[in-house]
């Protein structure tokens, strides 16, 4: 649980806005349709369920009705004496008496029940022993083949029964649905059963009848025998069959709903009836909703609708108010690598306003502190740089006294004249310290007397040519950042070449608004892995330290703290092809020199 909690607290800000909206809106408009569609669906099925057993139950007191006149029909026989006399007589007679008596009966049925009676009736038939009397209105087959011993002997005890299709095998023409009413014929003077009558009615009347009461097309309605014979159905194919779950059903009258693995029915049901009919109306729950179904589904339209423009809205919202959140912390690591050139301008007054201000004014504030601090720094590492030429200049002035010492001895005034001026010259230029900044010629010359002196000292090991391409007079440079990278190149090359030599070259850039300083010379070249090395010093700490390679990195470092990172020393090598090294620093004029002067001047006055 407390690392779902560290999770979810790490989430981005956009994200935990959405998963917010979500949680606060979506979902509980979701739950609240699902509630409220469950709650007007069941509503839906307890009014169905309370309405249907209602309209079931007038509709079996139709089926009674209906029922009740064609059960006094048999009674009409009681009206004709002939009828009666000819039902008296015994089965054993002539064929032309039999015939007669046939005519007589069949006469009167036909003029009683077929043509004076109900349309729905299809047939009557007598019984009465052994003789069948018959009048139809359609041609039918089967009767002949009754099953049931419907004789004299037959007693119903005045009752009356009914024969459903399926319980024998009189069928009419065209095969309707009907139902056959038997009843027994009974001779009340002289106290004998004379026989019996059947009429068979069609149940058309009945088709009628469950039209009226269907409460949806997908609905089926069926008439049933207490033991689930179908006598009527909505779907003719099933009339004649069993229904075998109507012992499972709740002996009531109403609704329920089955809860089986097929599909969900509302079931209704009425058994008043004085012949324990069951009447069903079984409807599938789905059919029920259809119209609540269609409301549903374009709710869930609607909610999907309002839902995707609402998440629009809020990530809209939420980008709005992470987007300045994101830049911020983007600018803030580049804070904190060292970049304090950033701005986050947002221009509202809200609170990521005001934390955008409060950023800037930091940021600002950061930068002056270090502007301050960067001066003082350069403070010191000029301080550096001339304790460096202090440290430097007494060991370079040994070796050049000892030569000229040496060259008094062998007589040679020529060439001890000729290192005295020299040597006076390079001094002079070191000590003037009241111009850090000094003309290319001035910078050239002191290294050709460094260069010279150095050749004097080793005679023909060491060459230099220098390549003059632009008017040293007219531009500047810092003092002192050739004779490091000269004085460098001899040190390492000189111990590994029998003849050395140095080109110097100086150009302008492609641009025309930089001044390029190449030195090269025939040396032993840098290892890759020292030259590697050496380059990633002068891209960290130029100033930061003291080795042999500390004249390299010193020029590097106030050319960079002068000028900017796009200046500075370039070093090129090969092993065994030689090294060469680049100094490139700003075109400066005489009209460009007082910015640079002054910020010099500036330094040595807050350092004093």
């Amino acid at each position: 649980m407390i690392f779902k909690y560290k999770k979810l607290k790490n989430l981005k800000l956009m994200t935990k806005l959405i998963v917010t909206y979500i949680f606060i809106t979506v979902i509980p408009m979701a739950l609240l349709g699902y509630i409220a569609y469950n709650q007007y669906t069941k509503s839906i099925e307890e009014q169905v369920g309370e309405n249907i057993p209602k309209i079931l139950d007038q509709a079996h007191e139709r089926i009674n009705d209906y029922l009740r006149d064609y059960r006094q029909l048999p009674d009409l026989l009681y009206n004709s004496g002939p009828v009666i006399e000819v039902l008296r007589k015994d089965s054993f007679q002539n064929n032309s008496s039999l015939l007669h008596d046939k005519f007589i009966v069949n006469s009167y049925l036909t003029k009683t029940y077929i043509n004076g009676g109900s349309s729905d009736i299809l047939g009557v038939f007598i019984l009465s022993k052994n003789r069948i009397f018959e009048s139809s209105k359609v041609s039918y087959t089967g009767f002949e083949s009754i099953e049931i011993p419907y004789g004299q002997d037959m007693e119903l005890n005045g009752k009356q029964a009914v024969i459903f299709p399926g319980q024998t095998n009189l069928k009419f023409k065209n095969n309707p649905p009907y139902i056959l009413l038997m009843r027994q014929i009974t001779d009340t003077e002289n106290r004998m059963n004379l026989g019996a009558i059947f009429i068979a009615i069609e149940m058309s009347s009945f088709k009628t009848i469950f039209e009226n009461i269907k409460t949806n097309n997908n609905a089926d309605i069926s008439l049933m025998d207490k033991n689930g014979y179908i006598i009527f159905h909505s779907n003719q194919q099933k009339i004649g069959r069993i229904n075998k779950d109507l012992a499972d059903y709740p002996n009531i009258n109403g609704s329920f709903r089955t809860t089986s693995n097929e599909e969900n029915k509302l079931i209704s049901i009425s058994r008043t009836s004085p012949d324990d009919w069951v009447l069903e109306q079984s409807v599938p729950l789905k059919n029920l909703t259809e119209r609540t179904d269609v409301v549903r589904n374009t709710t869930i339209i609607v909610f999907i609708v309002v839902v995707l423009l609402s998440t629009l809205i809020s990530i809209f919202l939420a980008w709005n108010v992470s987007k300045p959140i994101k830049r911020l912390t983007r600018l803030m690591k580049e804070v904190e690598k060292g970049n304090f050139d950033v701005d986050l301008s947002i221009n509202s007054s809200d609170e990521v306003g005001i934390l955008a201000k409060s950023f800037n004014s930091m940021v600002q504030e950061i930068r002056d502190l270090i502007k301050m601090n960067y001066q003082i720094k350069l403070q010191q590492k000029e301080a550096e740089l001339y304790a460096l030429q202090s440290q430097i200049n007494p060991h370079f002035m040994y070796n050049t006294l000892e030569t000229i010492g040496m060259a008094v001895e062998e007589g040679e005034d020529d060439t001890v004249v000729e290192m005295v001026s020299l040597l006076g010259r390079m001094l002079r230029f070191s000590i003037n310290n009241k111009s850090k900044i000094v003309t290319i010629d001035e910078e050239v010359l002191h290294m050709k007397d460094y260069l010279t002196i150095q050749k004097i000292r080793f005679e023909d090991r060491i060459d230099f040519f220098i390549h003059d391409e632009i008017d040293t007079e007219a531009y500047f440079t810092p003092k002192f950042i050739l004779q490091p990278i000269v004085e460098n190149a001899i040190k390492h090359g000189l111990d590994h070449q029998q003849n050395f030599k140095l080109d110097i070259s100086l150009m302008l850039s492609p641009n025309k608004e930089e001044i390029i300083f190449k030195v090269k010379d025939n040396g032993p070249g840098i290892p890759v892995e020292i030259l590697s090395e050496l380059n990633r010093y002068l891209e960290t700490d130029p100033m930061g330290r003291r080795d042999s390679r500390f004249g390299l990195i010193n020029v590097h470092g106030r050319v960079l703290m002068m000028f900017g990172e796009q200046f500075g020393i370039k070093i090129d090598s090969m092993i065994n092809q030689g090294t060469e090294v680049s100094i490139k620093i700003p075109l400066l004029t005489q009209e460009q020199l007082g910015e640079f002067v002054e910020g010099v001047k500036e330094i040595e006055y807050k350092a004093g």
